[in-house]
């Protein structure tokens, strides 16, 4: 499944609580959510390779799984 970060997402990412989380830790992530999402749902307790704990926020859409952003622990 294709997987989309938005721009909201990608900004989070350089904030200090998402430090050491990667697009390919988000990507994985998304990946490994079984079913189908249809409306905006938090998913939690991913780890990134850092070893950093996160969530996200994903939404299935038309052409393929939206991750609208990432909550850092």
């Amino acid at each position: 499944m294709k997987v989309i970060i938005t721009e909201h997402a990608r900004k989070r990412l350089r904030d200090f609580r998402q430090d050491k989380i990667t697009t390919a830790d988000i990507i994985t992530a998304a990946n490994s959510i079984p079913g189908r999402i249809p409306t905006a749902t938090r998913f939690r307790g991913f780890f990134a390779k850092s070893g950093r704990m996160f969530d996200i926020v994903a939404k299935d859409i038309e052409v393929g799984r939206l991750v609208i952003t990432i909550i850092g622990k």
